[in-house]
């Protein structure tokens, strides 16, 4: 499998809070600027990291809170999505105002993970799992998938709502990568709604 070059536009976020389930939020607000990316394939946007305040919302900080938009390396695309620079977002109640993108390139890891992964028709933790191992296989990758346990040891079960759903996904985890089935897992990533932040696969710096 020949994998294309991709690129992740980097974003610095200005703002004070943001909902902690904001996938579909954010996902609307940047189609309403840059409808390329509602329209272009093999795009996906991560959820924007800050810290929980285990009430439903992530406080952002300056050093921490980006948004980043993984996308292939098309020089037209690209310099449409550029036109989120300087924008401000509204989702629901929060405000937030992007800075200048940086350009990053994809790197290699042992081990990537996922925040959450959504498959449709698989809830259990157990199904969920059989049917991620199938995903890889289904795009040639080696390595040890799992879900991450969470603070009640329990699998890491997580949500999002879309409109007046509520999809259910777990955590992953996939060990044990070579460098090229790192970046093909990065671009490919697995399940559905990546650009929603579901599915994204980044470096995992921690114990698996």
């Amino acid at each position: 499998m020949l994998v294309p070059p991709y690129v992740e536009l980097s974003f610095g976020v200005i703002g004070e809070t943001l909902p902690a389930d904001h996938g579909y939020g954010l996902y609307s607000a940047i189609s309403k600027i840059c409808p390329a990316l509602h329209e272009q394939e093999g795009v996906s946007i991560q959820t924007i990291t800050g810290i929980p305040d285990r009430r439903g919302r992530i406080y952002l900080t300056k050093d921490k809170s980006f948004l980043r938009i993984r996308l292939p390396y098309d020089p037209d695309l690209i310099s449409r999505s550029l036109t989120l620079a300087g924008k401000q977002l509204t989702i629901g109640n929060h405000r937030i105002s992007l800075g200048i993108p940086q350009f990053l390139t994809l790197q290699p890891a042992d081990i990537l993970k996922a925040r959450i992964v959504v498959i449709k028709g698989f809830q259990d933790a157990e199904a969920f799992l059989k049917a991620a191992k199938y995903k890889l296989q289904l795009l040639d990758i080696n390595g040890v998938a799992s879900i991450p346990l969470n603070e009640k040891e329990e699998p890491d079960r997580k949500t999002i709502k879309i409109k007046s759903f509520t999809v259910v996904g777990f955590g992953v985890v996939v060990e044990n990568l070579t460098a090229e089935d790192s970046i093909k897992l990065q671009v490919a990533g697995i399940g559905g709604k990546h650009r929603m932040g579901c599915g994204v696969f980044v470096p995992f710096r921690g114990e698996a």
